[in-house]
């Protein structure tokens, strides 16, 4: 009997699938539109995502990198707390569940899955993509305004992905203290970019204040080293690109890499990274230069030489992202 594909490869036949007999620039058109949405500043009232060929068009685009951020931050999650996997999940603003797909590929087997969206005609084509993939088949997909009235039910794991960039803040506040309530394990998501970030800081600060530790990327608790407005902490992702991307974007690159920021925290203890690899590294003639946060809190550039034997090889190895030093 054939081993079932990896949930990646099963996601992307699936979405392959979606453009038959939509005209190529009809889509192309449709995503520039959304892309230009999803980047207004001021936060909308209405779904975004407004009929099938809208909601086609941007999972197709947009999907496969929202999967390989989540599921890069759902890894840096899961090794902080080896034994632990999550009994059900709620993806909050899930739309059509890119993080659902994530936390398949990061955690096998069936779990209760519900996908909270206010935006019907994506928890339509969600549930259409899921039926490829037999783990996610009894997915329960939700209508829900995503704000300030949420409620949650109880659930091992929440996450939220690319949500609080579209709302106001007190509806940020309340989306992430609704998440805290309702889990023992939070996962947010946002782009990699300063504004990004600073949401994510919004989010942890109050994660911890509500009683729970950092588990990635974080190797402490405490505040973020970074001091405001002087750089933002993110992370990157490669996302093979479809011939949409190419469309949209133009380039003849196979991959694009996406950019995204993170934080992933427990109410039960976590092992943290000793420290971790925040910008990409840099590989000399002899030397690795490897940018660390670091448990005391602080940012630190340490140098990694051949005399430093199998550290030297692992550090030429290391990635943008990586826990540091490796684990044995």
């Amino acid at each position: 009997m054939n081993a079932p594909a990896p949930p990646a490869e099963t996601l992307r036949a699936a979405l392959a699938g979606l453009l038959d007999g939509l005209p190529p620039r009809q889509a192309a058109q449709a995503v520039e539109r959304l892309i230009a949405s999803y980047r207004g500043a001021t936060p909308t009232d209405a779904p975004i995502l407004r009929d099938r060929a809208d909601v086609a068009a941007y999972a197709a685009y947009r999907m496969p990198a929202t999967f390989e951020a989540v599921r890069s931050a759902l890894e840096a999650f899961a090794d902080a707390v080896p034994g632990w996997v999550p009994g059900s999940h709620t993806d909050v603003g899930g739309g059509t569940g890119a993080a659902a797909w994530a936390v398949s590929a990061t955690w096998g087997g069936k779990r209760p899955v519900t996908v909270l969206d206010w935006a019907e005609p994506a928890l339509a084509l969600g549930r259409e993509i899921a039926a490829a993939d037999p783990a996610l088949r009894d997915v329960r997909w939700q209508r829900s305004r995503i704000g300030a009235a949420l409620t949650l039910e109880s659930t091992d794991l929440v996450t939220v992905s690319y949500v609080l960039n579209e709302l106001t803040a007190p509806d940020r506040t309340a989306l992430v203290d609704a998440a805290a309530t309702a889990a023992q394990a939070v996962v947010i998501v946002e782009p990699g970019t300063p504004d990004g970030y600073a949401r994510v800081i919004e989010a942890r600060d109050r994660l911890v204040g509500a009683g729970f530790h950092v588990a990635a990327p974080c190797p402490h608790s405490a505040a973020c080293p970074i001091a405001p407005g002087t750089d933002w902490c993110h992370f990157s992702a490669r996302v093979s690109r479809s011939s949409l991307h190419r469309q949209v974007k133009g380039g003849s690159l196979p991959y694009e890499d996406e950019k995204f920021s993170y934080v992933a925290a427990a109410r039960f203890p976590v092992t943290p990274a000793p420290s971790r690899v925040v910008r990409r590294p840099q590989i000399r003639k002899g030397q690795v230069l490897l940018d660390l946060c670091e448990t005391e809190p602080s940012l630190h550039r340490t140098t990694v030489t051949k005399r430093h034997g199998d550290l030297y090889k692992a550090a030429r190895d290391a990635d943008w992202g990586d826990a540091w030093p490796p684990a044995p």
